[in-house]
């Protein structure tokens, strides 16, 4: 361990330091720094930048953490007792190379905010707890591998900001309307072709709200809305119309045909259809 960070940690320790920065150290394990286990009061670990792999069993014994930063490093799997941090509120891990996360990863009952920007994660990746972070806030999944969102996304009621850009989605679950404190919503560049109703509920066309959709092979009424403005797409999807002839199926992303009443329902009906051959 080199004296820089020994230093970290007996100042941290002698002068009970609540935060600890060991940002951009060339740390490939943690265990290597001795000591930093033995900080059971600090409130803030930043460790990214790093060269780390592997989250060690002993992050348990930082029960005081509620900021852990892993930010930019190769980690590929966490330990369940990252669970043990019953005072987290704040945790980056973006930028690493998780494809799972662990069992009971969803019994962080403070979390707020949860990066998990530039992994390897799908709808696969998370435990059957995940959706138990009803204390979320702020939930990033951008650039990961999802093509579903699960219809449990609409449990997380505190949502404000939702990432889901750069992924594979080809829809979204009408429970995505439940998020009724939602005020940015990140979906560009997915494979999304129509947005469910449900969304209608929500309120993202005012000047502090913030709904990105670019990059998109979105149906052409859908489309020609969007040429307009976000306001016009919601007006569109909260249409009677749309309602109407977006009659949802068992499986994601399907609408149902209703049978037209004229020419120009006929012809919404084949953008709709045409636009979920996926």
């Amino acid at each position: 361990m080199s004296k820089s960070l020994k230093k970290l940690v007996e100042e941290s320790r002698e002068k009970n330091q609540p935060e600890v920065d060991m940002s951009d150290r060339g740390i490939s394990n943690m265990l290597d720094v001795n000591g930093l286990f033995s900080l059971s009061h600090i409130t803030q670990l930043v460790l990214s930048h790093n060269k780390l792999t592997t989250v060690p069993a002993n992050i348990a014994e930082l029960k005081n953490l509620e900021v852990l930063n892993f930010f930019n490093n190769q980690i590929e799997e966490l330990p369940t007792q990252i669970s043990s941090l019953q005072k987290l509120k704040h945790l980056n891990l973006g930028m690493n190379r998780l494809n799972t996360l662990p069992r009971g990863f969803g019994s962080l009952p403070a979390l707020e905010v949860l990066d998990l920007t530039y992994n390897n994660l799908n709808e696969s990746s998370l435990p059957g707890n995940f959706f138990y972070l009803t204390t979320l806030r702020a939930l990033y999944l951008s650039d990961n591998d999802f093509e579903i969102l699960p219809p449990d996304i609409g449990k997380l009621t505190k949502l404000q900001i939702l990432s889901l850009r750069d992924n594979d989605l080809i829809s979204l679950p009408k429970e995505i309307g439940e998020l009724t404190q939602l005020k940015e919503l990140h979906i560009q560049g997915n494979r999304l072709t129509v947005l469910p109703p449900e969304l209608g509920n929500l309120d993202l066309t005012g000047q502090k709200q913030v709904f990105k959709a670019e990059n998109n092979p979105w149906v052409t009424p859908i489309a020609d809305q969007f040429q307009l403005g976000v306001s016009h797409v919601f007006e569109y999807i909260r249409s009677e119309t749309y309602k109407y002839f977006a009659v949802e199926l068992p499986g994601p992303g399907r609408l149902e045909h209703v049978k037209s009443q004229n020419q120009t329902n006929a012809t919404i009906l084949s953008y709709l259809g045409n636009g979920l051959c996926i």
